[in-house]
């Protein structure tokens, strides 16, 4: 079962990384914005403030999405339309071994956001101002921020057709993408939206993520117990309303 999921999880890796469009999502964009708005003074972050500082964990953030739901979403749903998905159910692989190479190709392609995405901040300049404890809980919130955002692409995926499902899944990626913290701070929205903006699961991560690496908070509770709650949710709707044909 293990050489299975892995040759299923190769594959996957190997389709999505030929996937020019899904490649410039999960990659070129947020690394793009990366550099624009760190380099530019496209927004105004504030007083003392560096751009780069703010930035970075708000394009981890932003990658996760991409890859975890925008790009999940739209590919499981194209799957689903061509019978893939109920084909590869009735394999020796089984269901269960496909839904594990699956989440393994999202952790896969994450790692090598993470990794393109620290080495350009850092050479742009960012330095992380984050305590010890940031070594596991910066990951953990990435991975509640994965499995809310996996849920979420599997439920839309699983029960709208394909075509919905692409339109929907670049939308709620536009929408989260200025309205979930990541190129613009949060305090630049009026007080009375920010409570709702931070409970989106773009502006618990980005939130989360800042806290932990930019000001050294050692466990930011709220952001946390906000991801594992889109996780449970999205997880459990996903798996009772999902349709693989």
């Amino acid at each position: 079962m293990r050489r299975m999921i892995s040759a299923q999880a190769a594959l996957e890796a190997r389709t999505l990384l030929r996937n020019g469009e899904q490649l410039l999502l999960i990659l070129i964009i947020p690394l793009l914005l990366l550099v624009a708005f760190s380099l530019e003074p496209l927004v105004n972050f504030g007083a003392g403030l560096s751009r780069i500082n703010f930035l970075t964990p708000g394009i981890i953030a932003l990658a996760v999405m991409s890859t975890a739901f925008t790009s999940q979403a739209i590919a499981t749903g194209f799957e689903r339309r061509y019978g893939v998905l109920k084909r590869l159910g009735a394999t020796p692989l089984s269901r269960g071994g496909l839904i594990a190479a699956k989440t393994a190709t999202v952790i896969g392609v994450e790692l090598l956001q993470g990794v393109l995405i620290i080495a350009v901040a850092a050479a742009i300049g960012w330095r992380p101002n984050a305590s010890p404890a940031a070594i596991v809980v910066a990951p953990l919130l990435i991975m509640l921020g994965t499995a809310a955002f996996s849920g979420l692409a599997l439920l839309m995926a699983g029960t709208l057709r394909a075509e919905a499902t692409l339109a929907a899944a670049n939308l709620i990626y536009i929408l989260l993408l200025g309205l979930g913290g990541v190129v613009f701070s949060l305090n630049k929205f009026p007080a009375a939206t920010r409570p709702a903006l931070q409970l989106l699961p773009t502006g618990a991560l980005s939130t989360g993520l800042r806290s932990v690496l930019q000001y050294g908070v050692v466990f930011p509770v709220g952001n946390a117990v906000t991801l594992a709650a889109w996780a449970v949710v999205a997880i459990a709707l996903a798996a009772r309303m999902f349709r693989w044909d």
